[in-house]
């Protein structure tokens, strides 16, 4: 156990069902899962309420990349923003060792994007357009 190091978060990449193709992202997050109670006041006990826990809660799932033209993805995204046509679907995000093996993996259930923002042009810096896409999703599951 003395040679065990945690992984590092640079090695990553995301794949998304049913589209063609690796898709580089420098960002990921949103993979966290709470648990929502409920406060329940018993008779006679004036000390405290109890909870209960009632429900799992997920965050939206933000990707950050710098800004591609005509990416499947952004058409996708599009297609919901502009025509409200969603096409719901799984996203596998893999920590990735030294020999880009999966260490772990989390299964992002029925994604579908409720945000699309580009990062603002400014004529006084020097940095690339970032992209960054929010979707929605049910769950995730952690894939090992």
């Amino acid at each position: 156990m003395a040679d065990y190091y945690p992984p590092l978060g640079f090695h990553f990449k995301v794949e998304f069902t049913g589209f063609t193709g690796e898709f580089e992202f420098q960002s990921v997050s949103g993979l966290t899962v709470s648990i929502d109670t409920e406060e329940i006041a018993e008779g006679g006990e004036n000390r405290f309420k109890h909870k209960i826990p009632v429900r799992t809660k997920y965050p939206n799932l933000v990707l950050k990349r710098g800004l591609l033209v005509n990416s499947e993805i952004i058409s996708w995204c599009r297609s919901a923003m502009e025509d409200f046509d969603f096409l719901p679907v799984d996203i596998v995000v893999k920590l990735l060792n030294e020999k880009h093996e999966p260490l772990l993996s989390w299964n992002v259930v029925h994604a579908y994007p409720v945000k699309w923002s580009i990062s603002d042009f400014n004529a006084e810096e020097n940095k690339l357009v970032i992209e960054t896409l929010e979707l929605n999703y049910n769950y995730f599951n952690v894939i090992e």
